[in-house]
């Protein structure tokens, strides 16, 4: 018992924390309540959830309408992912301003984190069996097709059979629910590799004098930080329940009619909009994997060490820059695959991807 309360006291009370550190630190905590949202809810909802394509959107029905409290746990696991996402991206894109990827296995397990994320939440959207999770899961897995010599046997290997039906939903269920716990190791080791060396901070300064105590001073920033959260959570889900929920899923899945504009949940429709965007089937399924892969490059190609005021301005702008690329192909993704949006879509794919060739280049010809 002393030994255990050893660990916590060095882990979280006397963790040595830098004094500098800004609210937009409080992310990563912020993502552990969420994850522990979602489990709670998805252990619930699996009680009364039937992973069979007869019942799976019934059984929802079921949850909504005759479960105590169903409607609100099923509200809260799907806008809990959405929140997820959120904060993740905010997280992630903190770590991208403030140079965080110098800690090279802490970005790693990050990035690793978030792909296990992705694909826990793709096949979490498969599961209520409407019509845009049908046709979203026949979407994504034939990409898969487009592996040379692979392909169609991995997605014949993946479907259960010749196309989504009872053995993929089923494993798509299993797979959902074990993932989740997988995360929480991957987190565990993601904790342990960030208090090795402790926190980053603004100035990017490796001080080990100027820092200060994580109890009290930063654990009541996190719960003021929790607060917020749970009231914008609170105010989403019982003002507008299904403000980002798409209104075909409310159809059960129907494999004879396809949706006039098929389109993944919001927190995937950058990277859609990238594999849309090139002209080749297998070209775009590695534009879209490259598309978050492509920020484990930074702790390789990126020199923080700014020499000058001038170019601290310029990183500053193309961050903005990047920002406002990942926004806009995320409006692009929801938009149909006609004129003008194509080409605005590779051209900002384009910019999306030249921001990881352009910024180390500029940071090596000024140090």
């Amino acid at each position: 018992m002393k030994k255990n309360f050893k660990i916590i006291n060095n882990f979280l009370i006397n963790l040595p924390t830098p004094s500098n550190i800004s609210y937009w630190w409080n992310f990563g905590s912020i993502l552990g309540v969420c994850l522990l949202v979602q489990l709670i809810s998805g252990i619930f909802l699996s009680m009364h959830y039937t992973p069979s394509i007869n019942n799976a959107f019934y059984s929802l029905i079921h949850i909504t309408r005759d479960v105590n409290f169903g409607w609100m746990t099923r509200v809260i696991h799907a806008n809990g992912a959405s929140m997820f996402f959120f904060f993740m991206f905010i997280h992630t894109g903190r770590g991208i301003y403030y140079g965080s990827f110098l800690k090279k296995k802490v970005w790693i397990s990050g990035t690793l984190i978030m792909l296990t994320l992705m694909a826990t939440a793709f096949l979490g959207y498969v599961l209520p069996w409407g019509q845009m999770s049908f046709w979203g899961a026949t979407v994504i897995t034939n990409l898969l097709s487009a592996i040379p010599y692979l392909g169609n046997t991995l997605v014949s290997w993946i479907w259960g059979g010749f196309s989504v039906e009872n053995p993929t939903l089923n494993r798509f269920f299993s797979f959902h629910f074990i993932l989740p716990f997988i995360l929480c190791l991957m987190i565990m080791f993601h904790l342990i590799f960030l208090h090795e060396k402790g926190s980053s901070n603004p100035l990017g300064l490796k001080n080990k004098i100027d820092k200060i105590s994580f109890h009290p001073y930063f654990t009541i920033k996190d719960l003021y930080g929790f607060m917020l959260v749970f009231f914008m959570f609170l105010f989403i889900n019982f003002k507008t329940p299904f403000l980002l929920n798409d209104p075909e899923n409310f159809t059960p899945a129907n494999p004879m009619v396809t949706p006039p504009h098929i389109q993944p949940e919001w927190y995937f429709l950058f990277a859609y909009a990238i594999l849309r965007s090139i002209p080749n089937k297998l070209g775009g399924v590695l534009a879209l994997f490259m598309s978050i892969i492509i920020i484990l490059t930074l702790p390789f190609t990126m020199n923080l060490k700014f020499k000058s005021s001038s170019m601290y301005l310029v990183k500053k702008i193309l961050f903005l820059i990047f920002c406002s690329t990942f926004m806009l192909l995320t409006w692009i993704g929801a938009k149909p695959v006609e004129p003008p949006f194509i080409l605005i879509g590779q051209i900002l794919t384009v910019i999306y991807f030249s921001y990881f060739l352009v910024n180390p280049f500029l940071y090596k010809i000024t140090n």
